[in-house]
């Protein structure tokens, strides 16, 4: 069978054309796509405990309408990802959808549903504003019961796989740190080619580049957005994904401290933000000799990064301490 592919083409040697970026809408369509089809997602069973007995039923049923269990699911609940991209911004952006995209996305989905789905997909082409406001509340309702609980656990995820690949592009080359997101990317010249099952595309990237996006609710393939006004954007999934991924931060703070020892974990765990000594003393609630003693160890074993920026001193992780945080979330 001829195998299909989608040619995400860039201009010759430009490094600068690939970024990364988080999509909390992508987590978010497929965490919907496991509360359907659990049984396709064993990673998650953990999570799904969790959460199932609080997943909201009426805005549940009218994402799974526009989401589905499978295949294509509309480009406007994926398509801003970005390295600050917050789920405050994507609820903001989805509520300000563009009525004609919005009819656009569920046109193709219409064309893929039947019975009582297309009828309510018909509903909502009719009156976009009022699909669009109430897309946008069904949402805010899902999101705040199954992952808001454990954004912090999945950004730091994301955020981890982010900073391991970044470093391995410095150290390895764009072409193998590209090789290595999955087994169903290659690099070639100036191509980042995905083998994908029943799409075919050749997407010019020069000028407007290409985003990465590591996913954890993804499973174990990769997805693609092509369309404009979408950024051209390849969707992977994240290192370090385990059964135990969603354990509360608590638990983790215990793992991580019996590897550490206690304060040099609750230390590097709050480290994602650039903090100075006396900050990180007062979130420790340690003495400030204590609190630049732990720093010290943490920097020389290249898990903390401590950089001078006019009269203060920042410290926060390097792509090591995101990887062992990423371990035991």
């Amino acid at each position: 069978m001829d195998r299909m592919f989608v040619d995400f083409q860039l201009a010759p040697d430009d490094i600068s054309a690939i970024r990364f970026g988080v999509s909390p809408g992508h987590e978010l369509s497929h965490a919907m796509r496991v509360l359907q089809r659990p049984e396709d997602q064993p990673l998650q069973w953990g999570w799904l405990r969790s959460v199932r007995a609080a997943v909201p039923p009426d805005a549940f049923e009218l994402l799974a309408v526009i989401i589905g269990e499978a295949g294509y699911f509309p480009d406007f609940l994926t398509a801003t990802p970005s390295w600050d991209l917050t789920p405050a911004d994507e609820a903001e952006r989805l509520a300000d959808v563009r009525p004609e995209l919005l009819r656009a996305d569920l046109t193709k989905m219409l064309a893929r549903s039947t019975g009582a789905r297309h009828e309510a997909i018909a509903r909502m082409i009719e009156r976009p504003l009022h699909a669009r406001a109430m897309i946008a509340d069904a949402w805010n309702e899902v999101w705040q019961a199954v992952l808001a609980p454990v954004w912090p656990q999945l950004e730091r995820l994301l955020r981890a796989d982010i900073a391991v690949r970044a470093r391995r592009m410095t150290t390895d080359g764009i072409a193998t740190m590209v090789a290595g997101l999955h087994e169903s990317v290659a690099w070639q010249g100036d191509v980042v080619r995905v083998r994908m099952s029943r799409h075919r595309e050749l997407v010019d990237c020069r000028g407007s580049g290409l985003v990465l996006v590591p996913s954890v609710m993804g499973g174990l393939g990769c997805a693609v957005l092509t369309e404009p006004p979408a950024q051209p954007t390849i969707f992977y999934p994240a290192q370090g994904v385990t059964a135990t991924w969603a354990k509360d931060p608590a638990a983790a703070s215990r793992s991580l401290g019996a590897l550490i020892s206690p304060a040099r974990a609750e230390i590097l765990l709050a480290a994602h933000d650039p903090r100075t000594t006396t900050q990180v003393a007062a979130h420790s609630g340690l003495a400030l000799s204590t609190a630049s003693h732990h720093l010290t160890v943490l920097r020389e074993s290249g898990l903390i990064a401590s950089e001078r920026q006019g009269a203060r001193v920042l410290h926060v992780r390097t792509p090591l301490g995101e990887a062992l945080v990423g371990t035991t979330m």
